[in-house]
């Protein structure tokens, strides 16, 4: 595909978009490069990082390795993604800590319009797409009521966590960031790219490169044998994880984090009235239902400006 200057620094935007929803458990970046019409490029190029690939590289034919990889669009996007996670960590985890009712609010509007959207792709609706959504929504949602883990800052396990966060990653509606939640191992990750710990970034890093490049080749062969299945499944995905981003909850289990500070664990979904009677807290219903809205209302803004570009 020729592209120029400009659509080189969309894509940065776009990768950005990735790298701040990837930041916030329960949003996918994989979203993101789904409703700007760069997902199946994303997952065929990360799969062309192959055996093949990287003999061309280590024989000294940069310029065949880096057609090959199609190494404009991948560096475009990861340099997007690279500035939002840097730029955005300490923002969105300062805005979790302080709004988490009114941040939660705008991405469960996002992820019900991501879904709606996803699933308008599929081509042809049966017994078979139904079943593919339903086992999509079955298994988000059981992934977000299963229990967190304690923290393991071990570094096999900071790379093992790095080869599956990044697998949800890509997927739409199951979140990289969520699976560390899982993992006990979200907020040490956070921190640790606040923090600029280079050591353990760099072995995240390089479990992340690893489980990317193997999953893309299952989830691009999916894609090309069984697109409508597939496409299915992850549309359930995004309706199965609105469980996580509903915005009322209820703490059922804390923790106390590196600086002493006591922090959610676990949670269970309330009403907005059931909040304010727990907590003495207000709701803030109205900035919520607005906030929903706005969310909702970018991914068919998005569309459309992808749509006149095209």
């Amino acid at each position: 595909m020729n592209r120029n200057t400009k659509n080189y620094l969309l894509l940065v935007l776009k990768g950005m978009g990735m790298g701040a929803a990837d930041v916030v458990p329960g949003v996918s970046g994989g979203t993101i490069a789904f409703i700007t019409g760069i997902y199946e490029e994303l997952i065929n190029s990360i799969k062309s990082v192959n055996l093949n690939a990287l003999k061309l590289f280590f024989s000294g034919r940069f310029a065949s390795f880096w057609k090959a990889v199609n190494g404009k669009f991948l560096v475009s996007v990861l340099l997007g993604i690279g500035i939002s996670i840097f730029s955005l960590a300490k923002g969105l985890e300062y805005l979790l800590h302080h709004y988490p009712i009114l941040v939660w609010a705008f991405f469960f509007g996002l992820i019900v319009a991501s879904a709606i959207y996803v699933a308008r792709s599929i081509k042809k609706w049966n017994t078979g797409t139904v079943i593919a959504g339903i086992a999509g929504i079955v298994t988000a949602y059981f992934i977000t009521v299963i229990s967190p883990a304690e923290a393991n800052t071990t570094l096999w396990f900071i790379f093992v966590s790095g080869s599956i966060a990044i697998c949800a990653m890509i997927l739409p509606g199951i979140s990289g960031s969520f699976i560390l939640v899982l993992l006990g191992m979200y907020k040490f990750i956070l921190s640790s790219v606040g923090d600029l710990n280079i050591p353990v970034i760099l072995v995240f890093m390089a479990g992340a490169a690893i489980g990317i490049i193997a999953f893309s080749n299952l989830l691009s062969w999916l894609l090309r044998k069984f697109h409508d299945l597939t496409i299915a499944v992850l549309a359930g995905f995004m309706v199965g994880s609105l469980n996580k981003v509903w915005p009322w909850k209820q703490v059922t289990e804390t923790f106390v984090d590196r600086h002493g500070e006591v922090r959610p664990l676990a949670e269970k979904n309330i009403l907005p009235g059931t909040y304010e009677q727990l907590t003495g807290s207000e709701s803030w219903l109205l900035g919520t239902i607005l906030l929903a809205v706005a969310g909702f209302a970018i991914i068919f803004v998005v569309e459309g400006l992808t749509k006149q570009k095209k």
